[in-house]
């Protein structure tokens, strides 16, 4: 019993002297967004031999909605450390001070103090970030001139590109003084219906469907499109949820983060008789709450941060922010980007090339339906290859860019771009921060 008391103790000494290694300095905290709703948020100054003045300042929005950027983001992704406490070669602190935020409140160690209060679509999501926004930057005054990026993954584009926007409008009239310099949308869900009609076409390019499976989830597809196009958001939203359990039926399983990754025992169900919400909750908000990051966030991370409140744990209310947004999930937000664009904001997207739920295919779908003035120039461009960072001579990505605008097509990556291509990700954040 003592020897076991003794190596839990051990262990725990080893655990803290990894989260200690961290070389750069940190800050985090809570604003209170609403009565009733606190949202955290943890910063990495940029780890430089200079002054982290010189770099620019990038807040990681993370997806679901209920994926914790403070979590699966900072752990699994881009973080300083890795989910094992092991110095991350790849971090984008590397690069830049990086600010993860739990986004929407009641995500992460991110709270509401009821249900009422969490938020129901991506306006109240934005309104929220305005408020944790303007006490970040009133109280980080050095922070205030540093060129400001917000870059996202999955549901997070959507929430950057509504708060982009929202922000760029704060800005203007003076309400946050930043140094706002572009958006970043990676593998983001900016049309979903865009995504769903090219499931089917994608998945059979890649003999992953036969003709039987291609017509059943083309047909899928549609009765999304219908209930969409009919303004029944929360029927579309069950649609599609159906549609994913078709795809799966018919490919054995697929991983939707990755085409050629097995899915886990934990993300394979009984589809036939499981519930839709209970389906998008195991596919798109457990695998960012796996058990190893549980561990993690509730032990060492919240002894570490000391002022996470005792009745709060971390991820806790995850799968109640995703069915609180569930009427706006579904909707799409390609008029957002194009306000954006008119308002001179510089805009990237960025897409993995083995990423299904978010295809490039659907990407480039609603990129196409933009009204920006420069979209014919932009189509009309032949992209440029990217040498991948680990292999010389092999290419990596393509991007091509005009004006404020740029796509990226990362090679060998599925949704989580940073996760599996590491060294490509941090690349392309050097060149979308100008620093390459």
């Amino acid at each position: 019993m003592a020897r076991c008391c003794i190596g839990a103790f051990v262990a725990t000494l080893l655990f803290t002297s990894c989260l200690n290694g961290v070389s750069g300095k940190e800050a985090w905290d809570y604003v209170n967004v609403r009565d009733g709703a606190h949202m955290f948020w943890w910063l990495y100054y940029a780890d430089t031999s200079g002054s982290f003045q010189d770099l620019p300042l990038v807040m990681w929005l993370q997806g679901g909605p209920g994926g914790s950027s403070c979590g699966f983001g900072n752990f699994a992704e881009i973080g300083p450390l890795d989910t094992n406490l092991q110095p991350r070669e790849t971090s984008w602190v590397k690069a830049a001070s990086v600010l993860f935020v739990d986004n929407p409140v009641g995500t992460g160690y991110s709270y509401t103090d009821s249900y009422d209060a969490l938020t129901k679509d991506v306006a109240m999501v934005a309104s929220d970030m305005m408020v944790l926004l303007q006490q970040f930057f009133s109280k980080n005054t050095e922070f205030q001139s540093v060129p400001f990026y917000i870059f996202s993954e999955s549901y997070g584009g959507k929430m950057a590109a509504a708060i982009s926007l929202e922000l760029t409008k704060a800005i203007k009239k003076g309400s946050i003084k930043c140094n706002f310099a572009g958006v970043a949308l990676g593998d983001s869900w900016i049309s979903p219906i865009d995504s769903v009609l090219t499931w089917g076409p994608y998945l059979y390019s890649t003999s992953l469907l036969d003709d039987f499976g291609l017509g059943e989830v083309m047909r899928a597809a549609k009765d999304v499109q219908k209930a969409l196009d009919q303004e029944q958001y929360d029927t579309a939203t069950q649609l599609w949820g159906v549609a994913e359990n078709v795809v799966e039926q018919n490919t054995n399983g697929v991983n939707f983060y990755n085409i050629l990754t097995q899915n886990s025992d934990m993300l394979k169900s009984d589809t036939q008789n499981e519930g839709y919400l209970s389906g998008l909750k195991r596919r798109h908000v457990r695998p960012l709450h796996g058990r190893s990051l549980d561990e993690l966030m509730n032990g060492p991370i919240r002894d570490k941060l000391g002022v996470i409140p005792k009745n709060v744990t971390w991820g806790g209310q995850a799968e109640q922010v995703f069915s609180s947004m569930s009427g706006d999930f579904i909707k799409p937000v390609i008029d957002i980007v194009d306000e954006l664009l008119a308002a001179g904001v510089n805009v990237t997207v960025y897409n993995g090339q083995l990423d299904l739920i978010v295809d490039t295919m659907g990407q480039e779908l609603w990129v196409k339906k933009l009204k920006w003035d420069g979209l014919e120039k932009f189509n009309t461009m032949k992209w440029t290859a990217l040498e991948d960072p680990q292999s010389t001579g092999q290419t990596g990505a393509f991007y091509k860019t005009y004006k404020n605008f740029a796509f990226y097509w990362i090679l060998k990556a599925g949704h989580m771009i940073p996760s599996d291509q590491g060294p490509m990700a941090l690349r392309m954040l050097k060149m979308v921060t100008l620093q390459e």
